[in-house]
């Protein structure tokens, strides 16, 4: 019985559950943007190296926490992806997410009192959200898209810095971020409404959901556009090109997306934009 418990972890188990990739975008993002927004020396900083570190293990924690949580539902929405309860065991789960916490939120009082705080509320928020706010209209979106807006503008927070291009880049991360949420509350509307979550779609149906979705979108431009006229002065064909062009075809697309497999894909291709706005800023 014990040999069988051990076998319940192995390390690929561990990347999915902790989306390795999506912790990879998380590092490149903080890394180019203080490498090329504030000084192209600051990737040997070893400072950056433990905001990256700290960050992604927060991050890390709260997809552990949120699939803790999720298990039942995910069973519906994507069972081919649960990973707890099948390679993973739940005790594991909640065993690694205190040690991704605990050593996130060590990592960034080592830093800065403030990165330090940051850490320690932005875990306990992930841990709010996987067992609340989630399951709430519009919250549980916001909660997401703050977080990851807030993980580009830690930058400015640990060189002491007040650069604008990096508050450009965290206002483009929150929206895109945000958008993204709603879109996956629509792809996962069965097994949510199954076991009584109040996302939006769910609330307000998806026709709705959409519309709001396209007001997003262009609160979204509208907000670039007015950021970089009075702050920045970035030419337009690089707002054009790198943010518009994506924004328009993913308009086009959510009009005409009806079935799960549509909104995956909108999801995806969100994915995507968020990281044409990375390598963006190798041209700023």
């Amino acid at each position: 019985m014990l040999a069988l418990r051990t076998l319940r972890f192995t390390f690929p188990a561990m990347l999915r559950l902790t989306r390795f990739w999506n912790l990879a975008v998380i590092g490149f993002a903080q890394y180019f943007t203080a490498g090329f927004l504030i000084d192209i020396r600051l990737f040997q900083d070893g400072r950056l190296f433990l905001l990256s570190i700290s960050t992604i293990l927060i991050a890390a924690a709260g997809y552990v926490i949120n699939d803790y949580y999720d298990i039942k539902i995910d069973l519906i929405n994507k069972p081919d992806r649960v990973v707890i309860g099948k390679s993973i065991t739940r005790r594991y789960a909640i065993f690694f997410h205190t040690v991704l916490s605990f050593s996130g939120v060590s990592i960034g009082f080592l830093l800065n009192w403030k990165i330090g705080v940051v850490n320690f509320l932005s875990s306990f928020v992930l841990w709010v959200y996987s067992n609340n706010f989630k399951r709430q209209p519009f919250v549980g979106n916001f909660t997401v898209a703050f977080l990851t807006g807030l993980s580009i503008e830690l930058i400015n927070v640990l060189y002491g810095v007040n650069q604008q291009l990096v508050t450009i880049y965290a206002v483009f991360a929150f929206f895109m971020t945000l958008i993204r949420e709603i879109i996956k509350d629509i792809e996962d509307l069965k097994g949510d409404n199954t076991f009584g979550c109040r996302t939006l779609p769910i609330v307000w149906g998806i026709r709705k959901t959409k519309v709001t979705v396209f007001g997003l979108l262009i609160v979204f431009g509208t907000s670039v556009i007015a950021l970089n006229l009075f702050f920045v002065g970035l030419p337009m064909y690089y707002l054009i090109v790198f943010l518009f062009l994506p924004l328009g075809w993913l308009w086009v697309r959510l009009i005409r997306a009806d079935t799960v497999k549509d909104f995956y894909s909108l999801s995806l291709f969100c994915k995507i934009i968020m990281l044409l706005g990375i390598l963006s800023m190798t041209f700023v």
